[in-house]
């Protein structure tokens, strides 16, 4: 019998290699590596070029090779992770405070979500870590989607969650009245008997408090954590901390410089107990600034320290840019000015890289503080300048406010008061 041979069907494998080196661009260009740099030592510019587009498929070898020089596994390049362990690292990504990670984990999961609902869950899970990183605007459109594909799907439970992450970012755009009402329609379910998880209607009271202090009332914000208070049995250490370090921030809005620092220090210790160190980092940054208000200042700078070794070991600079900005304002206050512009400039730096636009606002107007009380009026004006343009850029009201408001003063210091008197009249008008 004559032998019969078998041709091995071929695999039209063109696709998958435009995906990996897709892939390989998007990593290579977030690593800052240019083509050259990521072939030396044993490829060329040319191989990485044709693997970026899809001309050739990579070895094994080529693939762990430069997976090793970008940092990151070979599986992240070819994707051959179950979809489901993709999801669960979003998760734990989104879980542990790693916003950046989660932000690209969801992006990328969602160029492949086929299902609407899975999608609205990739969607509301991107919302949250948008708005964790204060990027309330463009976490809106995917927070609302999310919430309008749960509702058609009946799952109201999730439809509630993604509405909580429509009102945190209609809070962030100063939209207040809009972000009450959400709140206030999903308190109302929720009391009405729909199941939601045990703290969601604790965590909806407190947003509730927080909206009620950025518009100054504070008697209000007091009551729904008085509100809080009867509910708290129910919470762990991590929930009873952020309990107390809202009501913390109110007292501290009040002017209850005192009661803000016995709620603070009883919450840092919860968050302590519980070594949640970037939690325990923004409270103590925020006991500072009580500490400074109340003139203490060996006190406010200890604190401060201490958030900054803490969020400097977490690699954190989204919060380290503010602690930083911190420090430069205490500096000031004990008249070391120029300790306090080398701080500010610092604090500008970090919040630069992170992408921080709050922060890096602040940063300006402690760095024209500063400049302004070394003499340097018109590096101080300058300051003030880009914080003004900046501030008008993110969209924050109260922070257009201050920013314009500083600026204006700047202005007629220097002389120049027609102009202060159009950017007062453009502060005064921003409502």
């Amino acid at each position: 019998m004559a032998r019969v041979s078998r041709t091995r069907p071929r695999v039209d494998d063109s696709p998958l290699a435009r995906q990996i080196g897709e892939r390989l661009r998007r990593t290579r260009l977030a690593a800052g590596l240019t083509q050259q740099q990521l072939a030396e030592g044993r490829y060329t510019k040319a191989y990485v070029s044709a693997l970026e587009n899809g001309l050739s498929r990579p070895s094994m070898a080529a693939l762990n090779y430069l997976s090793d020089r970008l940092g990151i596994p070979a599986s992240k390049l070819i994707n051959d992770e179950p979809a489901a362990w993709a999801r669960l690292e979003a998760d734990l990504a989104l879980a542990s405070g790693r916003w950046d990670d989660a932000i690209a984990a969801y992006r990328d999961l969602l160029e492949s979500a086929v299902t609407r609902e899975a999608r609205a869950e990739l969607m509301s899970g991107l919302a949250e870590a948008l708005i964790r990183v204060g990027k309330g605007r463009e976490a809106t459109a995917f927070a609302a989607e999310a919430a309008r594909i749960f509702h058609s799907a009946n799952r109201e439970p999730e439809a509630a969650l993604s509405e909580y992450w429509l009102s945190a970012a209609q809070y962030q755009q100063e939209n207040g009245a809009e972000a009450k009402a959400l709140l206030q329609t999903i308190l109302s379910r929720v009391r009405a008997g729909m199941r939601v998880e045990p703290d969601f209607e604790l965590r909806l009271v407190m947003a509730l408090s927080s909206n009620e202090s950025r518009e100054g009332n504070h008697g209000a914000a007091l009551a729904y954590l008085e509100e809080v208070r009867g509910l708290a049995g129910s919470l762990d250490d991590r929930r009873r901390a952020h309990y107390l370090f809202d009501l913390a921030y109110s007292y501290r809005e009040t002017g209850d410089f005192e009661a803000a620092v016995r709620s603070g220090i009883a919450s840092l210790e919860l968050y302590r107990r519980v070594e949640a160190d970037r939690d325990a980092a923004s409270l103590e940054n925020d006991l500072a600034l009580s500490f400074l208000a109340l003139g203490n200042m060996g006190k406010a700078a200890e604190l401060a320290a201490s958030a900054h070794g803490k969020l400097e070991s977490l690699g954190d600079d989204w919060w380290l840019a503010h602690v930083v900005e911190t420090q430069a304002r205490i500096a000031l206050a004990g008249g070391a000015a120029d300790r306090a512009a080398a701080s500010a400039q610092e604090a500008l730096a970090i919040a630069d890289r992170a992408g921080n636009v709050t922060a890096s606002v602040e940063a300006l107007l402690t760095l024209a503080r500063a400049q302004a009380a070394l003499g340097e009026n018109e590096a101080a004006l300058e300051a003030n300048r880009r914080a003004g343009e900046l501030a008008r850029q993110l969209g924050n009201k109260s922070l257009v406010r201050k920013a314009l408001r500083d600026w204006a003063d700047a202005l007629a210091a220097a002389g120049q008061h027609e102009q202060a008197f159009a950017i007062m009249r453009e502060a005064l008008a921003v409502s």
